[in-house]
């Protein structure tokens, strides 16, 4: 399957790097398997940082994630399981299980409004959950250790 990372530069050699802000499923490579998503993060962080929007792509061997080699935490929908382990990411509280892959729905702008107003407290888990059953969700694919990265081949990348 083919698997793609927006950006400003060129990733051909993936590397765990420390971030200063929580992420959905935490600290990790983020990529998608939307290749739509992925050009409009790349466009997102080429404006926020500076240099081109450049469409990573990799070949990812899905049977990994079931062959048992990686510890991987799936989401297939956003359920409470999933708001509950987003919101504890985001808000840097998480303190459960780690993983070498976390698949599942990627909290883009819109998404995250609800999950704030959620740990803010104005909504509840059931409204919460409600409100993101409408939302159209893209898929998100976390590899978070060194073993997970190992995973993944670099084909190439494009200039947006």
């Amino acid at each position: 399957m083919e698997l793609y990372h927006g950006s400003n530069m060129v990733v051909d050699s993936p590397k765990l790097v420390k971030q200063n802000r929580f992420l959905d499923f935490g600290f990790g490579f983020y990529t998608t398997a939307n290749i739509s998503q992925a050009k409009e993060f790349a466009r997102k962080v080429s404006v926020r940082r500076g240099g081109p929007a450049v469409l990573n792509v990799y070949t990812f061997d899905s049977k990994i994630l079931d062959d048992g080699s990686l510890k991987v935490k799936r989401f297939e929908y956003p359920d409470e399981e999933w708001l509950d382990f987003v919101s504890s990411h985001r808000t840097g509280t998480y303190a459960g299980e780690s993983y070498d892959l976390v698949v599942g729905p990627v909290a883009n702008d819109d998404v995250f409004r609800t999950i704030q107003t959620y740990i803010a407290g104005l909504l509840t888990r059931e409204q919460a959950i409600e409100s993101l059953k409408v939302k159209h969700l893209f898929d998100q694919y976390v590899f978070a250790t060194v073993d997970a990265l190992s995973s993944l081949t670099f084909d190439g990348s494009e200039v947006l």
